[in-house]
């Protein structure tokens, strides 16, 4: 059992589960807890320095989470973290402390199920989770990418279509009721029908407001066309710009999942105001984990806000087989989703990860103000050359662009 800032239970320090998970690091379920299990303890505080950052000069301070929520971690057998971001102390402004929780889990049935059964034991498995983070007291919560099925666009096949539900459909109902009930905003991204353009199905974002109403909703901008990853034969790049969220808490945006290679569209929801930009992910460990850590966190710096990184666990397995059209042979999984969800702060700190392998909830309180700190130490707004950058690309538009080369003309050219 694992204690509310992610540490192992007194005596357990330092031993591997007896039976090594699929997914974890030699029975590890995080970098982190390998390394503060492996360390001594004068390295491991040097250590995640290093990895984490400094939070204000100061490491992140765990968060002591009440009993409700520890018991339904240990009873449904979910990794939970909390963590604290700070500021620096204002005269003028008071702190403006939100508490925030990101949700990572695995499908809760084989896929060869009945498409109604999948949907509701996924329902069912993170009902705990998120009366976890109501008892926590979280503001805001956001859920993984497509969280009501599994990720099934690796196979092409049209049939997984049927998961694509109307804005105000079965799982906002479900959501709306939490939201209402624990005065929480929550981020529920699922895949959309519209039912009033041709029933076309979009991969989107509902935002869900601490009342139980629908602030609005946001579709994913960046397809991908790379691997397995055969989104586009569902849906197409989103058509709502960079919306961001006024909510009773705070600023908030959606970068869903591919969007975060695309280091424009971080700026443009910080153009856009933001100060938390969540990033609910589907993305599997061969592919994607080593940009996991680096991505996320380098936009929060860039862009002066918070973000939430949350990747679904585990290998879902599909009845019928698939190819990549990489020339290797066909296989019925995508591979494994490793998990790994956490905070980026504007100040370059991060938190620890989640399990690579289990069901998770994280949670952060952060200090909003840091990120009108960071504008003014950084003056990155300022400094930036936006109108270089927009003649730059107004020219690149164009039909007959030609690249600012110039060429040493010592260069002998073959022809």
């Amino acid at each position: 059992m694992a204690s509310s800032n992610g540490t192992p239970a007194p005596g357990e320090e330092g031993k591997p589960s007896p039976a090594v998970a699929e997914g974890s690091i030699g029975g590890y379920e995080s970098l982190h807890r390998l390394l503060e299990a492996n360390l001594s303890p004068e390295l491991f505080k040097e250590a995640s320095r290093l990895l984490l950052g400094l939070n204000c000069t100061r490491p992140l301070e765990a968060i002591c989470l009440p009993e409700g929520a520890t018991t339904l971690a240990e009873t449904h057998n979910f990794d939970v973290q909390a963590f604290s971001f700070g500021a620096d102390k204002e005269f003028l402004r008071q702190p403006r402390v939100v508490r925030v929780g990101l949700i990572q889990n695995s499908i809760a049935v084989p896929t060869t199920c009945h498409f109604a059964d999948q949907k509701k034991a996924i329902m069912e498995k993170i009902k705990p989770i998120i009366d976890a983070a109501g008892a926590s007291a979280v503001n805001i919560l956001c859920l993984q990418e497509a969280w009501t099925m599994p990720f099934a666009f690796c196979t092409r096949e049209k049939r997984w279509c049927e998961f694509a539900e109307p804005v105000d459909g079965e799982s906002t109902q479900f959501l709306q009721e939490l939201a209402q009930k624990y005065n929480m905003v929550i981020v529920s991204p699922i895949l959309e029908r519209d039912v009033n353009h041709g029933e076309t199905v979009w991969n989107t974002a509902v935002v869900i407001g601490n009342n139980g109403n629908i602030i609005g909703i946001h579709r994913k901008n960046h397809i991908p066309r790379v691997g397995d990853f055969n989104e586009s034969t569902y849906y197409m790049e989103g058509n709502t710009g960079h919306p961001v969220f006024e909510t009773a808490y705070g600023k908030i945006a959606v970068n869903i999942c591919y969007g975060r290679h695309h280091p424009l569209n971080w700026l443009a929801f910080g153009l856009n105001g933001a100060e938390i930009v969540f990033n609910p992910s589907a993305t599997v460990g061969e592919l994607s984990e080593p940009m996991w850590p680096i991505e996320a966190r380098n936009a929060a710096i860039a862009n002066s806000y918070f973000v939430g990184s949350i990747n679904r666990v585990g290998t879902e397995v599909f009845p019928n087989p698939f190819t990549s059209g990489d020339g290797k042979p066909q296989h019925a999984d995508f591979g494994h989703f490793y998990g790994s969800s956490h905070f980026s702060a504007p100040d370059a700190s991060c938190t620890p990860s989640l399990s690579r392998y289990r069901d998770g909830l994280m949670i952060s309180d952060m200090d909003l103000n840091i990120c009108r700190q960071i504008k003014d130490k950084w003056a990155f707004r300022m400094t930036a050359r936006y109108d270089m950058y927009a003649s730059l690309l107004s020219e690149y538009l164009k039909p007959d662009f030609k690249p600012q080369v110039i060429a040493d003309p010592l260069i002998k050219k073959k022809s």
